[in-house]
């Protein structure tokens, strides 16, 4: 049997298997099916983020799901993170996000939320990818009035910019702030400047304006260039660069230094031990986290776990030890007590509610929190696969082990891409960086 489901979802080229307009109409039947109650009329969500195939293909899911005889809303183009409430919020049986995250508009992809607005569990995505392939629906078509009809709802983005709000401390406002905001050209494109006005801060936003072809182009969290510029040239106070879905927020303190996810955990992490809101006093990451990041939250008396790769990783833990900060380097932080996945916005407002608490600027709570040097090199090919099955992969990356002397190699098969990703941490860059490229080329000639 084929595999549709990687780490996030389903991925791929737009209009190539699998995303094209066929497959997403029988994804959409078979998660009608699995996710069908046995009583009373179902309902699932679909929104998306600006990438021009998203039409295609919310049309091709929701035909497929109505003609399961399920009921379908749609909320437009609209963050991950908005998705995931608003699936909670309007009770419905599940939500789906057409996005392909952070990358290029040619790309989509479909992620599944469960009705209390968590990802799907893997053995749910099991049922689904059988009940595609096995053609066993065939055989179930309602009729009449047991097909399912869709509609808009309009007030969903209204929903969730309260929500949004209501998770900054009511009483305090961001006036006196002036902010600039990398929307990516993608969902959170009205909706995080609106918020932030919302609360009196000057907000200068940046692309955008989507078109549907921009998302990602040269900007947002993963090119954060453009945003470093304009708090320069603003005199801005902070910058918050969100992905294409805004499940992800990087920041720029007003030096026009990055402060990444590792930071970000690291200065909330701080702040909510301090008040006495950090559950366990541990922090949920992933195996990509700066060591740097580790030393400082030991120090500070917080404990790290680490993770696989992927937020549904570190939410998953999060739930089995009752943790309620976790996330990724990449600026995938979660917060539990406000929302069940990343969410861009709400990481922004923690961090300006730290700023505006302490009266400190970002650089001052980023500062005291070492991060050593690390480079990662991503190598395209053919299929990703363990490494173990590469005997003299494993024996590069044990010599370049012995050669850091403490430091860390983390060689993975990517989740969303055809890609192997290489992770080298160290004290010297120049030494990480041939190191890096000595592994890659090792992978490039075993794997390519």
């Amino acid at each position: 049997m084929m595999k549709l489901f990687g780490t996030d979802g389903i991925r791929g080229k737009a209009n190539h298997p699998p995303m094209t307009g066929e497959i997403a109409f029988e994804v959409g039947r078979a998660a009608a099916h699995v996710l069908k109650k046995k009583h009373g009329r179902n309902m699932i969500l679909i929104g998306k983020d600006t990438r021009l195939s998203g039409y295609m293909l919310e049309s091709a899911l929701t035909s497929g799901i109505c003609s399961m005889g399920v009921d379908v809303i749609l909320v437009g183009p609209m963050p991950t993170p908005g998705i995931a409430f608003v699936t909670r919020s309007l009770r419905v049986d599940a939500g789906i996000v057409i996005s392909a995250s952070h990358n290029p508009y040619d790309d989509n992809g479909i992620k599944f939320f469960s009705s209390d607005g968590f990802k799907l569990p893997d053995s749910i995505e099991h049922e689904i990818e059988k009940a595609v392939f096995s053609k066993r629906l065939n055989n179930i078509r309602p009729h009449g009035t047991g097909i399912g009809k869709a509609h808009r709802v309009d007030d969903a983005a209204g929903r969730y910019i309260e929500y949004v709000k209501s998770t900054f401390p009511r009483g305090r406002t961001l006036e006196g702030l002036r902010i600039v905001v990398d929307c990516a050209n993608g969902s959170a494109y009205k909706i995080t400047p609106y918020v932030l006005s919302e609360l009196g801060a000057d907000v200068i936003a940046i692309n955008n304006k989507p078109d549907g072809v921009n998302i990602n182009a040269g900007c947002g969290s993963t090119h954060p260039q453009a945003l470093q510029r304009s708090v320069l040239e603003h005199h801005a106070d902070i910058g918050i660069a969100h992905d294409g879905d805004a499940d992800r927020t990087i920041l720029c303190d007003e030096k026009g230094q990055i402060v990444d996810g590792d930071k970000i955990m690291a200065i909330c992490a701080l702040a909510m031990k301090r008040e006495r809101r950090l559950n366990k006093n541990t922090v949920v990451a992933t195996v990509m986290s700066n060591i740097g990041f580790e030393k400082f939250l030991n120090k500070s008396g917080i404990k790290l776990i680490r993770t696989q790769v992927g937020d549904r990783y570190v939410v998953e833990e999060m739930l089995r030890r009752k943790c309620n900060l976790g996330g990724e380097q990449s600026g995938h932080i979660v917060f539990l007590d406000h929302n069940t996945t990343g969410d861009g916005a709400i990481t922004a407002l923690q961090i300006l509610s730290i700023m505006c608490k302490t009266g400190k600027r970002l650089s001052e709570l980023a500062s005291p929190v070492p991060i050593y040097p690390q480079i990662l090199v991503n190598v395209r090919v053919s299929r990703p696969r363990d490494i173990t099955e590469f005997p003299e992969i494993v024996n590069t990356i044990k010599k370049a082990e012995r050669r850091l002397n403490g430091g860390r190699v983390l060689v993975r098969p990517s989740g969303t891409e055809p890609k192997m990703r290489i992770m080298v941490e160290g004290d010297d860059m120049e030494e990480i960086k041939t190191i890096a490229n000595d592994i890659a080329d090792v992978v490039r000639a075993r794997m390519g």
